[in-house]
C-alpha cells in the first residue's frame, strides 16, 4: 500500500518507523517546518523530521497543507491512505477525499473521551484509571470520525504523562500496523463514535498552577499529568518553583522541634512538616507530600533542599 505520512512530535515516531519496519511504501512524509528552539532560537527540525531523514524518506513541510500548492503536491503523491499522527494542521474536505482508502488518524485516548490537542494530559489531571489509543478514520470534525480499532492501558496512580504518553507511542504504532493489515485484508469494520465525550484542550499557564484550596489528590494528578511538560507550578516568597514528584500522603503529622505547627489549624498551601524526604503540604483536602521541585531558571532538587537553601521552615505557605 502507498502511503502519505503526517506527523510532527515524538508521539508520531513510533508510528512512522513501525510503517518503515513493515515494508510500506511511504511516498512521502508530511511533518511542521522547522522552528526556533532553545536559547539561541536555531531552527530545529521535529523529531518525525530526524526520523524520516534517518529512514532516508521524502520530506514535505507546508507552512499550511490546505493550499492549492499543497493539495496538487498530495495529489502527485497518489497515496492509497493518509496516515495522520499529531501533525498539527487541520486536513481539508479535498484531502480527507484524496486516497482511495481514506485518511487514518492514530490517537491518544480511547474515543470519544478525550477529543482535542492534550488527551494524555487531560487523562491523567483528571485521575483516569485507563487510557489507551484508537484509530480512526478522519471526517471533517475535531476526532469525530468512525473507529477503526483500539488498544488499552492502565494509569497507575503515579504514572506520570512522560510515562503514559511514551507506551502509547508505542503501541500506536502497533496499532497502526494491525488496522493497516486488516485494512488490505478487507476485514477491517468502522463503527461511529457514541457515548460521553471529553475535550482535551490546549494547556494555558493557569491550566499548571497548582492551587492549595483543591483536595490533594487533584493536586497529585495534576502534578504528574504535567510531568514531564509543562511543569506544574507554584509560588514561595514570589518565586515561581516546578513540582515534579509528589505523593498523597498518609503519613502522621509528628512532633519535631521547629517543624510542628502545634495546635495551630494549618491552611491550604501551608507547609505542615518538613522530613527529611520531603514536605507536607495541606491542600484543601488532606496532605501532599511534595518531594522533587525546581525554581524557574534552575536545576531541579528536593523539595527539603529548595526550602533549606531559603531558610524556610513549616507555617510558611505556599500560593
Amino acid at each position: 500500500m502507498r502511503i502519505v505520512f503526517m506527523g510532527t512530535p515524538d508521539f508520531a515516531v513510533p508510528s512512522l518507523r513501525a510503517l518503515a519496519s513493515h515494508g510500506y511504501e511511504i511516498a512521502g512524509v508530511f511533518t511542521q517546518p522547522d522552528r526556533p528552539a532553545g536559547r539561541g532560537k536555531k531552527l530545529k527540525p521535529s523529531p518525525v523530521k530526524t526520523a524520516a531523514e534517518e529512514l532516508n524518506l521524502p520530506i514535505f513541510q507546508p507552512a499550511k497543507i490546505k493550499t492549492p500548492e499543497g493539495v496538487q503536491c498530495l495529489r502527485e503523491l497518489a497515496p492509497e491512505c493518509i496516515i495522520v499522527v499529531a501533525y498539527g494542521q487541520l486536513l481539508s474536505k479535498e484531502i480527507l477525499n484524496l486516497p482511495l482508502q481514506g485518511c487514518i488518524n492514530v490517537h491518544a485516548s480511547l474515543l470519544p473521551s478525550y477529543r482535542g490537542a492534550a488527551p494524555i494530559h487531560w487523562a491523567i489531571i483528571n485521575g483516569e484509571k485507563r487510557t489507551g489509543v484508537t484509530t480512526m478514520l478522519m471526517d471533517e470534525g475535531l476526532d469525530t470520525g468512525d473507529i477503526l480499532l483500539k488498544r488499552e492501558i492502565m494509569i497507575s496512580q503515579d504514572a506520570t504523562m512522560g510515562e503514559i504518553h511514551n507506551q502509547l507511542a508505542d503501541l500506536g504504532g502497533d496499532l497502526l500496523v494491525e488496522t493497516l493489515r486488516e485494512l488490505e485484508q478487507e476485514s477491517l469494520i468502522s463503527i461511529p463514535q457514541s457515548g460521553e465525550s471529553n475535550y482535551a484542550p490546549l494547556l494555558n499557564r493557569e491550566h499548571e498552577r497548582l492551587d492549595w484550596t483543591r483536595p490533594a489528590i487533584e493536586l497529585h494528578n495534576k502534578i504528574r499529568g504535567l510531568n514531564p511538560w509543562p511543569g506544574a507550578f507554584g509560588v514561595f516568597r514570589e518565586e515561581n518553583f516546578k513540582v515534579w514528584r509528589s505523593s498523597v500522603s498518609t503519613s502522621p503529622i509528628t512532633e519535631q522541634t521547629g517543624n510542628s505547627l502545634g495546635d495551630l489549624l494549618p491552611k491550604p498551601g501551608q507547609i505542615i512538616e518538613v522530613l527529611e524526604e520531603g514536605l507536607l503540604v495541606q491542600t484543601g483536602e488532606g496532605i501532599l507530600g511534595i518531594f522533587e521541585v525546581q525554581p524557574a531558571g534552575k536545576r531541579s532538587m528536593s523539595a527539603r533542599d529548595f526550602l533549606n537553601g531559603r531558610h524556610g521552615q513549616a507555617g510558611e505557605k505556599f500560593s
